[in-house]
């Protein structure tokens, strides 16, 4: 079984920086895809961010160019460094790990565990 903890929310400023780590633990790191999905109140989970075993990651447009995905294979963890942070932004944050280790971690539907969630919430 999968245990995926998140860690790094929090209350920011608009335009400043957040960076959230989850920890996998309970399987083979290296086998799976990993990614970011967050929810707003009232609002469906979406897609964020996603890294595959190999190091291939992609972006919601929403994000590109502001949020960075990272893996680390030793240490079994994944970063999600967030920048130029804005008030849409507020959202549960949650770790996602996907068994298709190259091209899973894109659809919340495909997912095969979640991390608890962690709370970021960006003030104007």
């Amino acid at each position: 079984q999968v245990q995926l903890v998140e860690s790094g929310g929090g209350l920011v400023q608009a335009g400043g920086s957040l960076r959230l780590s989850c920890a996998f633990s309970g399987r083979t790191f290296s086998n799976y895809s990993m990614g970011w999905f967050r929810q707003a109140p009232e609002k469906e989970r979406v897609f964020v961010a996603r890294i595959g075993s190999g190091g291939h990651t992609y972006y919601a447009d929403s994000v590109r160019g502001r949020f960075t995905i990272s893996r680390d294979n030793a240490k079994n963890t994944i970063d999600l460094q967030m920048t130029n942070l804005q008030p849409e932004d507020t959202a549960v944050y949650y770790c996602a790990a996907d068994s298709n280790s190259w091209t899973g971690a894109r659809f919340s539907r495909t997912v095969d565990y979640w991390g608890q969630g962690t709370q970021v919430t960006v003030s104007s």
